[in-house]
């Protein structure tokens, strides 16, 4: 091909050569659990995995409260779990998707309802001493009722509550960890 110049006009550039396929920096196998990422995800389980324990183990005083720590809690700990399954078995070299992109968007909406997970759960710790009123005992002859105080969580109970809302907040500096990690990968 001449170009109105007189010379030769090069070929026209080759996309792929300006648009590389997105690299995977997370290693396949058991070598991920030798990285900070794998190191963060096993403790994101396991710290996950205490939350929902120990907020289990008490009576939850506070269903609309509690039962977002425990959805959080448990969803985050079974999709953890899948997601290093997904780089322990090699799963991700066969589906084509552009994992860091999607190992910041995982971590990160984890990260941000995780946060919210331990601000629920600090906040049913401290109202730990606040009364419950009930009305025991009505005597009708003499029209006197019988009314006790007692605390929301018991001390065992009050105790489980700390250790969760502890655990809680281990889980989000995991999660905001390995948010930090993965947007360093996928930019970079």
């Amino acid at each position: 091909m001449i170009s109105s110049r007189g010379g030769a006009m090069p070929p026209p550039p080759n996309a792929t050569a300006y648009y590389p396929p997105p690299r995977i920096t997370l290693p396949s196998g058991l070598e991920i659990l030798r990285t900070y990422s794998g190191a963060f995800i096993c403790l994101e389980i396991l710290f996950g995995a205490l939350v929902w324990i120990l907020v289990s183990a008490t009576h939850v005083p506070l269903p609309l409260l509690q039962g977002w720590v425990m959805f959080v809690s448990v969803t985050a700990c079974f999709t953890s779990i899948s997601f290093l399954c997904v780089f322990l078995f090699s799963y991700r070299e066969r589906i084509a998707i552009d994992w860091n992109r999607l190992d910041f968007i995982y971590h990160a909406g984890v990260f941000v309802c995780y946060f919210g997970t331990f601000l629920l759960q600090a906040a049913t710790t401290s109202l730990h001493s606040h009364p419950v009123k009930y009305t025991v005992n009505f005597d009708t002859t003499r029209n006197v009722s019988t009314t006790s105080f007692e605390t929301l969580l018991s001390e065992h109970e009050y105790n489980l509550s700390i250790a969760a809302a502890i655990f809680a907040f281990a889980t989000t500096v995991c999660y905001g960890c390995s948010t930090t990690l993965a947007l360093r990968r996928w930019k970079l």
